[in-house]
């Protein structure tokens, strides 16, 4: 039942991660601008939620902490048809919803973190691909059964929360720690330690680009002049389907290939794919360009949180804390820059774009600079 639970958690997490992107283009009302500022909220509750959730999980449980996160989705999808699209009441309404997401996502990932050490990238890997799974079903569901129905899509995402929040209310799961997950005694050697710096970056830039084709590539798509319903069908069949296959083809390949290794390959491959993904108006080339795009994002959110425990096995929830939270300030500060730059033009979007394969470029040389931090500290 754990792993069910921490299982539906994620899937949960996964559909709301393809929310905004899958409703934004419905938008009509609001500039680029206030589109970025949007999706701005929602990573502001995402950086809230992963300061926070660390020592809720520590001191009130697990359990705690995930049924607190599904009740704020709840509310907030239930009230999410309810704002008509207006810009003063998106903004509170997302905020809420990456508050709740951030706090799932870790309390998930917890979850399972510690079932087996050995082999944490691989689980890790396992447990995420379901992330995929509900990001495919929130713009495939819109497309193909809802008419791209924003409020029909709310309410259907609403109602199957609700139902994993009383999942998760009936579930026996550990009892807290007790000690809090951030733990000033062992910050100043975490914080020390250039591997810490050199993965909270690499974060930064991973988490800036796989939710920047997440929010804005429907809305690219429908710039260039593509059908709505089959720019959601390139972001589900496309993007989503990648990252689903990628995690499931990769957790054994952890077995074998170090971290290190499977992480810079992925960046580099990310910085091609985003790429090309800019460089068609094919919606067939599209959709396979984005397919491979999320065939190389696939290992890299839970292979980098494998690296932190392994290479930090004491002060590991501090680390992982810094780490998670530089990827969703990395989002937080991407919306803002793409929202800025993308005005109303394709042209505007597609150059606030291409900081996805500038990114990813950086993610390659970070990942070099890595090595010998990893080395110089090896596990205990």
């Amino acid at each position: 039942m754990l792993i069910v639970a921490a299982i539906l958690a994620i899937f949960v997490y996964g559909i709301i991660a393809a929310m905004l992107g899958t409703i934004m283009p419905t938008f009509t009302s609001l500039t680029g601008e206030q589109k970025g500022y949007v999706a701005l909220a929602q990573a502001m509750g995402l950086v809230i939620a992963s300061v926070s959730a660390g020592p809720l999980i520590d001191n009130k449980g697990k359990k705690t902490a995930l049924v607190t996160g599904l009740g704020l989705i709840t509310i907030s999808l239930f009230w999410l048809p309810n704002t008509g699209g207006s810009y003063g009441q998106l903004l509170p309404t997302l905020l809420l919803l990456g508050l709740g997401g951030g706090i799932i996502v870790t309390g998930a990932n917890a979850l399972v973190s510690d079932i087996n050490p050995a082999r944490r990238g691989a689980v890790l890997n396992f447990l995420n691909l379901f992330f995929g799974l509900g990001g495919l079903a929130t713009p495939f569901i819109a497309a193909n059964l809802l008419n791209s129905d924003t409020i029909r899509l709310a309410y259907t995402a609403a109602i199957l929360t609700l139902v994993t929040f009383v999942l998760h209310v009936v579930t026996k799961m550990p009892p807290p720690s007790g000690e809090r997950s951030v733990q000033w005694s062992q910050a100043g050697t975490i914080l020390g330690r250039p591997a810490l710096w050199l993965l909270s970056v690499f974060m930064f830039l991973y988490v800036s680009a796989e939710v920047g084709v997440w929010n804005w590539l429907v809305e690219y798509l429908v710039r260039q002049g593509i059908e709505q319903s089959r720019a959601l069908n390139i972001l589900s069949l496309g993007f989503a389907l990648g990252l689903l296959i990628g995690r499931m083809v990769v957790a054994p390949i952890l077995v074998k290939v170090s971290a290190v290794n499977v992480t810079l390959a992925s960046a580099a491959l990310m910085a091609l794919t985003t790429y090309l993904m800019l460089e068609t108006s094919s919606p067939t080339a599209a959709g396979a360009a984005v397919f491979c795009a999320g065939l190389a994002m696939a290992p890299v959110f839970p292979t980098t949180l494998a690296m932190v425990g392994d290479a930090f096995p004491k002060g590991t929830a501090t680390a992982m804390g810094i780490v998670i939270t530089s990827g969703w300030i990395g989002l937080a500060i991407s919306s803002r820059i793409i929202g800025a730059i993308a005005g109303e033009g394709l042209d505007n979007l597609r150059t606030a774009l291409l900081l996805l394969p500038a990114g990813s470029v950086v993610m390659v040389l970070v990942n070099l600079a890595l090595r010998p931090q990893l080395k110089a500290h090896p596990k205990k």
